[in-house]
């Protein structure tokens, strides 16, 4: 096996979380705690490693304390709501992580950056948002967030829900900063819940500002992993394996497959768009935008408590390669 020199692994919500889906302090503290423990292993094999994350129970949180406050305070903008979340998980995780590697005997430790993804201002998805957030809430309290300039929906007998845009990472800003802590022998924690979402409108880098807009975290997971020329991706969710036919009983797991059989089968609509359809169209992005004929590059999707077996060669999960 070549032997991997940096490798991304993109956080799912399962290791942000209680069992139960519970985002108290006391119920993240201790999901990030059992994240750290597989993290460490990882550290361990040798490779350098930065972590991304995800933050929709977190920002969520938020959003409610925004909306109860609302009389007091003016709300903070999503690009803040995600900047904030960032900071909160990424203090968790060095927390959590550091102790783990200091038990192993390992010299290294961990750095959160607070991380800007550039987006496009034109994106379709700003005049059309579709991208629900936060809880549901009945017409009349609604209508006091509308009159603040937020979309919602009326989503039925549930109530009504905001939306907002949920437009393409095209650059994570602060790669060369996550780039240089990561060669001086840090553990990165970087672009959670997609990156903070910033426009350029000076187009040269010089007039960066927020905009309210929720970036997939697992795209930005794969656009973070080329631009830091990593070897591999590994997205840690809650399931072993891709499934096929999921639900029914034919489904079965998905080993080692070409980005051909897996395009094949997102094209057939096996996967749920909510669910695992950001994670292969990440996997498959990360591969396919590979260039150089000797950096193979690897993409693995399955659970938390197998990351370490990807790296050591183990065969597990769902991996993809360009051929």
């Amino acid at each position: 096996m070549t032997l991997l020199r940096r490798v991304v692994i993109a956080l799912g919500g399962n290791a942000m979380t209680g069992p139960d889906g519970s985002a108290t302090p006391r119920a993240q503290r201790d999901a990030i705690a059992v994240a750290a423990r597989h993290i460490a292993e990882v550290v361990a094999t040798g490779v350098q490693v930065v972590l991304t994350h995800g933050n929709g129970p977190q920002v969520g949180n938020l959003l409610v304390k925004n909306e109860l406050a609302a009389h007091v305070v003016p709300p903070v903008p999503l690009d803040w709501n995600v900047a904030q979340t960032q900071a909160t998980i990424g203090l968790t995780i060095a927390d959590e992580l550091d102790a783990c590697l200091a038990a192993r005997g390992l010299p290294q430790r961990t750095a959160a950056v607070v991380t800007r993804t550039l987006v496009d201002a034109g994106d379709p998805g700003f005049s059309t948002p579709t991208k629900p957030v936060g809880r549901f809430l009945p017409r009349e309290e609604a209508q006091r967030f509308i009159a603040l300039g937020q979309n919602w929906e009326d989503r039925g007998p549930r109530g009504w829900r905001r939306v907002v845009a949920s437009p393409e990472p095209l650059s994570v800003i602060d790669v060369p900063a996550v780039n240089a802590l990561v060669t001086a022998g840090f553990v990165v924690v970087c672009a959670g819940g997609g990156g903070v979402p910033v426009v350029d409108e000076g187009h040269d880098g010089t007039a960066l500002h927020g905009i309210e807009a929720v970036i997939d975290k697992d795209l930005t997971a794969a656009l973070l992993a080329g631009e830091l020329g990593a070897d591999t991706l590994v997205i840690a969710t809650d399931v072993p394996n891709v499934m096929i036919d999921f639900g029914t009983p034919a489904q079965r797991p998905l080993g080692a497959v070409t980005a051909a059989e897996l395009r094949g089968h997102a094209a057939a609509g096996q996967f749920a768009r909510g669910s695992m359809g950001p994670k292969v169209d990440a996997a498959l992005r990360f591969v396919d935008g590979g260039n150089s004929a000797d950096t193979q590059r690897r993409a693995v999707i399955t659970s938390l408590e197998h990351i370490s077996d990807v790296v050591t060669g183990d065969d597990v999960g769902t991996v993809l390669t360009a051929l």
